[in-house]
């Protein structure tokens, strides 16, 4: 059998998996802070047909002579670049202007504490309880691994407890309350003696490694090294991560450029085109050997 047949279904099957990424960044063009991929090849083994020689006193020398068997998909690779922000003018949507990910709880681990998730889409909401969610449940998380938790009424510099109006959240992530009197105090738990809220940042030596769990959430994996976070509000806890400006009343736009996706397609779709056409024909080839039967 022809090795160019081979050849062209595995340009067939490299170029159908590229063309699913395409879609799937298409899919996501207008999905919060989503990260392109982009599908990388390099090709299979090759065939010696000529083995390479030494020069001699009477011979110049000759350089190998191989025949490649077809292509492979050697990486799907993610782009981490940041998306724009957009304003949206609510302040539970919050966005990272820079480095970093939100820490999100997705479970609980045996110890007790979060099992954690990282997220940079920062489209978060209140709960009934007052506490700080992404669009599916999970609990935002302080740098004290507590959920954010924002309460109705918290204590005043007099020491009264008033209304909370709203809440404003610095750009290195400290959460502050403007109560009905007017006047600002540090975020807590509401009775005054809790520590500062402040929202845990995680950054990561390889970015590209995370692997996506769905719901715009990413985990760490064998490559992206472990997180590191930013300073806790305990007063040991002095050294943290340096990660990217907050910035509330704003989200992260998807890094997707149709233009660049549509002229992938139109490449992959050529690509595949013409390693079906390789495959025709070898097969014609192939039957012009058969007809010398005849």
């Amino acid at each position: 059998m022809l090795k160019s047949m081979y050849s062209g279904i595995s340009g067939m099957k490299s170029n159908q998996t590229k063309m699913d990424v395409v879609g799937n960044n298409v899919a996501n063009a207008s999905t919060t802070a989503f990260k392109k991929s982009s599908v990388r090849f390099s090709d299979t083994l090759n065939q010696t047909v000529i083995y390479s020689s030494q020069p001699s006193n009477s011979m110049g020398g000759v350089n190998p002579g191989q025949v490649g068997i077809g292509v492979k998909v050697s990486a799907i690779a993610k782009n981490m670049l940041q998306g724009s922000l957009q304003q949206t003018g609510i302040a539970s949507d919050i966005a990272i202007d820079g480095d970093g990910f939100f820490v999100v709880q997705i479970g609980e681990k045996g110890d007790g504490t979060p099992s954690e998730g990282y997220i940079r889409d920062g489209s978060f909401t209140l709960d009934s309880e007052g506490k700080l969610v992404t669009s599916d449940g999970y609990y935002v998380l302080t740098t004290d691994n507590n959920p954010v938790y924002i309460p109705e009424e918290a204590k005043n510099t007099d020491g009264n407890f008033m209304r909370v109006i709203s809440y404003n959240i610095s750009k290195e992530g400290k959460i502050s309350y403007v109560l009905e009197d007017g006047s600002k105090v540090n975020g807590g738990n509401g009775d005054g003696d809790a520590p500062d809220q402040t929202l845990k940042i995680a950054t990561f030596m390889n970015e590209s490694g995370l692997e996506a769990n769905g719901s715009n959430i990413y985990l760490d994996s064998a490559n992206s090294g472990a997180p590191v976070y930013n300073a806790s509000s305990n007063p040991d806890d002095k050294v943290g991560a340096k990660h990217g400006l907050i910035t509330q009343g704003a989200l992260e736009m998807s890094n997707v450029d149709l233009s660049e996706e549509f002229t992938e397609m139109i490449v992959t779709t050529r690509a595949f085109q013409a390693s079906s056409k390789v495959i025709t024909t070898s097969d014609e080839l192939l039957q012009e050997i058969i007809n010398l039967k005849r």
